[in-house]
């Protein structure tokens, strides 16, 4: 539920507009002047929003906007007064209030009043972190999360954003590891720079060295051009290594040595050019165990873990589901047009009871989904249907998600394992026995080839025309081979 700071010098105004409050479901705090609700905004950054009566004692209501404009306290503010000429009203306005009323304001109005000031104040927070994600300035500040085991990972985060020390992110998938990183060059003196992100995962193994350090016209067949490569890209910025454990250990080699010289040499160059490039890289397993069992280079492990920083799961910092829904719901009510409030206790209830195998991506795409198909201004459980089946019973839940991709269980990134499909049973042993008598011998080359004709006959439904040029033989070849294994059956003629 969202705090809500209620200013006002008169005792019996304060006690009504807090009770009103109250039971619209918001958590009330109560100041008797202007300086005390200052105080309480320094210090509680968890205020929603502010009912603020304009005329005290000690310090106005417009002296108490204009200190909040000033030192960028971006809290909504609802201004109430007995005064209602106009000249009050532009005034608050212009100082940054949300809205204006009179007193006495029926119950209703001032309800209103304060969800429309959270939705627009959800919706412009919105905006300025996507706004921020792509100017490449977003804060440290911007990352959302009321949880305490995620202090650590702020107080690292602005330690490490104050140097160009290699950073190496680890975490399970979607906690969001790229975020992270974004904010710790936004809060640094690269803020502004490019960032440019490399899926390692991603690139096939020929074109590792390309992709990460450009080539020349010519380099190899199909250069038709020369590129300029991710570290160039990244010059005076950051590059940001994706699941950089996913490297092939040719890619590492090249990699570690641009690491230690800060130079890199494009394909088919035999010159090599300076890069200044903060690294950031993360990976959804433990390098230290990947290094250990000779998967990663050791001594690429230890440039890259220069300064770690581990990003808990979303299952250990539950107090986040909240505030990221509301994001969420903020963000994906306005892109599909959808009016929703919120969501109702039982289904906050729900969400936070639930392990969330695949993180805060996981979430967003929950939540996604149940904004677009919400029949109401409000979700419940039965808008969350998949995450009310894993729940419903641990048997039928992971009977149920054996049949869809994706996790059905979180994975610590301690325990991930490299997945090698083996080949079915009964293949291995269909490959076996193809060749072999049913007494163990080998099959002699004329029945191979019986079978194979009679195979392709069958495949193309006796066009002896395409049977031909598929066994790369002549046709009159082919019919005496028919012959000669007494595979005509009196159709295959009339077919070609």
């Amino acid at each position: 539920m969202t705090k809500v700071l209620v200013v006002d010098d008169e005792p019996v105004q304060l006690r009504l507009t807090e009770e009103v409050a109250s039971r619209a479901g918001f958590i009330t705090l109560t100041a008797g002047g202007g300086q005390e609700a200052l105080s309480l905004l320094r210090t509680d950054p968890s205020i929603g929003a502010v009912v603020l009566d304009l005329v005290m004692p000690d310090i106005d209501g417009m002296a108490v906007l204009e200190t909040m404009r000033r030192e960028d306290i971006g809290v909504p503010v609802i201004v109430q007064t007995a005064n209602a000429s106009l000249e009050t009203v532009i005034s608050a306005m212009r100082q940054g209030a949300s809205d204006y009323f009179v007193k006495p304001v029926a119950p209703e109005r001032l309800v209103v009043s304060l969800q429309n000031a959270l939705r627009l104040d959800q919706l412009e927070t919105c905006v300025r972190t996507e706004r921020a994600k792509r100017d490449g300035t977003l804060g440290i500040q911007d990352i959302i999360t009321n949880s305490p085991v995620m202090d650590r990972v702020i107080e690292l985060s602005q330690k490490a954003a104050k140097s160009a020390i290699p950073v190496l992110i680890e975490g399970e998938t979607g906690v969001g590891k790229e975020l992270v990183a974004r904010a710790i060059q936004g809060s640094g003196d690269r803020a502004s720079k490019p960032f440019v992100t490399v899926n390692c995962g991603a690139i096939p193994e020929n074109l590792v060295e390309s992709t990460l350090f450009g080539h020349v016209k010519g380099a190899f067949t199909g250069a038709t051009s020369d590129h300029a490569g991710k570290f160039a890209e990244a010059h005076g910025g950051t590059l940001f290594l994706d699941e950089v454990g996913e490297l092939p250990p040719a890619a590492q080699v090249k990699l570690l040595r641009a690491i230690q010289d800060g130079e890199i040499e494009p394909v088919g160059s035999g010159k090599t050019q300076k890069v200044n490039v903060r690294l950031i890289s993360a990976t959804n397993r433990r390098l230290l165990n990947m290094a250990r069992d000779g998967q990663f280079r050791e001594d690429l492990y230890y440039r890259l873990n220069v300064f770690p920083i581990y990003v808990p799961p979303l299952r250990e910092r539950r107090d986040d589901i909240n505030a990221l829904c509301t994001h969420f719901l903020t963000r994906f009510g306005a892109e599909a047009r959808r009016r929703i409030n919120g969501v109702s206790p039982e289904a906050l209830a729900l969400l936070k009871s639930y392990d969330w195998p695949g993180n805060i991506r996981q979430l967003e795409n929950a939540v996604f989904r149940a904004v677009v198909l919400a029949e109401s201004a409000e979700l419940k459980p039965a808008d969350f249907p998949q995450i009310m089946s894993h729940m419903a019973g641990r048997k039928e839940a992971a009977a149920a998600s054996a049949s869809i991709s994706g996790p059905s269980a979180p994975t610590h990134i301690d325990d991930v394992q490299i997945r090698v499909t083996p080949p079915a049973e009964d293949a291995i042993e269909a490959a076996q026995d193809r060749f072999l008598t049913p007494e163990g011998g080998i099959m002699p080359i004329d029945h191979l080839e019986r079978d194979l004709i009679a195979f392709a006959i069958d495949h193309y439904d006796g066009h002896m025309s395409k049977v031909a040029r598929a066994l790369g033989i002549g046709r009159s070849t082919l019919y005496r081979k028919i012959k000669d294994y007494q595979l005509d059956d009196g159709d295959a003629q009339s077919a070609a």
